[in-house]
């Protein structure tokens, strides 16, 4: 599905909140949006590596990475894997790489900025906690929507004003 993250923003002036504007689109998709699935880590994806290995339909991975800009927690190896396991798209507060790649998968990624170097795999995270970045608080089990304009969040589901 297409989504206009500001005619949910209209639509639903009360129920979004509006993440601070430091993201940007870096997937193949220019929209997604689905149920946030949470990750914790610093400087290694493991757990991001192993979720997009799992189903994701109606989806979006949220990962906390500290907004680190020392590796990517994201290349096209893992996000080939994710966009096959049908996951909408990951929200990173951090880096990815292979951003050419990237660009023709047919996944939603919003991410801080490039970073050729890959992570350390330590098998450290958090899977489905809450995590805070951005001026938002993401929730396992509430909903993420992106687009070029911006990123929200709303604790339900969101439909797209006709």
């Amino acid at each position: 599905m297409h989504y206009l993250t500001p005619d949910l923003c209209d639509a639903y002036p009360e129920q979004v909140t509006v993440l601070e504007p430091m993201f940007s689109n870096f997937g193949g998709r220019d929209s997604f949006g689905g149920e946030i699935v949470t990750i914790k880590c610093f400087e290694d994806n493991s757990l991001v590596k192993s979720q997009a290995d799992l189903p994701g339909k109606g989806k979006v991975l949220v990962v906390d990475g500290g907004g680190s800009l020392r590796c990517a927690l994201l290349g096209d190896m893992i996000a080939e894997n994710a966009a096959k396991s049908g996951w909408e798209g990951l929200v990173i507060y951090g880096c990815v790489r292979d951003v050419d790649v990237l660009a023709q998968t047919d996944l939603g990624v919003q991410a801080l900025a490039s970073h050729p170097k890959k992570t350390q795999k330590r098998g450290v995270g958090e899977l489905n906690v809450p995590v805070t970045f951005a001026g938002v608080t993401f929730k396992p089990g509430e909903f993420i929507y992106a687009d070029n304009n911006g990123v929200i969040v709303s604790p339900s589901a969101l439909k797209m004003p006709e």
